[in-house]
């Protein structure tokens, strides 16, 4: 297991160090952050995955609840302070556990069990999960997604399955959805509602007017500008450019992945 901790006093971090090494020898510690700021630059990096950090709540320059509203953050977290008066809002965030300081190595044992039981009921086996496979389905856990579109042909009423829909897209004030064999139909949905319901393993905003299902790329290539064109497996009057700000995400959805922290 890789443990990122963020902690701001040496003594509290050096304990807590013992009581991993006492819990499994085999726990690598990526690094000892000791400030937001230095918290938020480590993980903008994009470096050296973890698959836990434990979090202190007071920092040197202020709440670690700010890390949040800088870095996105997908890891779970287990907080440990020493006011309990923090608690409610740890749980707003990725908390799966909240310690009250000083931590005893058996409330820490507790911590980091609760932690595993968790990867292993997902599985429902005794395989553990690797970083990326956790974050996706903790991440899934949060909601179900929309799974079929009723759409109006004439005076008839039909359902299709999301999993047979090629890409939405946008142009003035309709948002029309395209099936796999390319028949359109104009939906009562706006592009940003569809983000939250459609499941993002399977679908991708790649610009303002396009969401594209996986299922439907034949092929993408480079285009100007630092930017991605999108060759669909049917000709399709309209060029679906992926956006400068998108393609780093793209690239990560696109090879089945989470953009790394």
């Amino acid at each position: 297991m890789k443990i990122l901790i963020i902690e701001d006093e040496k003594p509290a971090s050096d304990l807590l160090i013992k009581h991993l090494k006492y819990y499994s020898p085999d726990i690598e510690i990526l690094g000892i952050l000791r400030s937001v700021k230095e918290s938020v630059e480590w993980l903008n990096k994009k470096e050296n995955r973890a698959n836990l950090i434990i979090m202190d709540i007071m920092l040197t320059d202020g709440l670690s609840f700010e890390i949040f509203n800088q870095v996105k953050i997908n890891t779970p977290v287990l907080f440990t302070t020493a006011y309990d008066k923090y608690a409610l809002n740890a749980f707003k965030v990725n908390s799966i556990d909240y310690l009250l300081k000083p931590i005893s190595y058996n409330d820490l044992y507790n911590s980091l069990e609760k932690y595993n039981n968790f990867k292993e009921s997902i599985l429902g086996t005794k395989e553990r999960l690797q970083y990326e496979e956790l974050d996706r389905l903790l991440s899934r856990l949060k909601k179900d997604y929309k799974n079929r579109f009723m759409i109006k042909v004439g005076e008839h009423i039909k359902s299709i399955k999301a999993d047979k829909i090629a890409f939405f897209y946008a142009e003035g004030r309709d948002v029309s959805l395209v099936t796999s064999n390319f028949r359109e139909y104009i939906i009562n949905y706006k592009l940003e509602e569809l983000e939250e319901l459609l499941d993002p393993a399977l679908f991708f905003r790649i610009n303002r007017t396009f969401i594209v299902n996986i299922d439907a790329i034949e092929d993408v290539t480079a285009y100007t500008n630092s930017r991605l064109e999108v060759k669909l497996s049917k000709p399709f009057p309209k060029e679906l450019i992926v956006s400068r700000e998108k393609v780093s995400e793209f690239k990560y959805w696109f090879n089945g992945e989470i953009e790394p922290l």
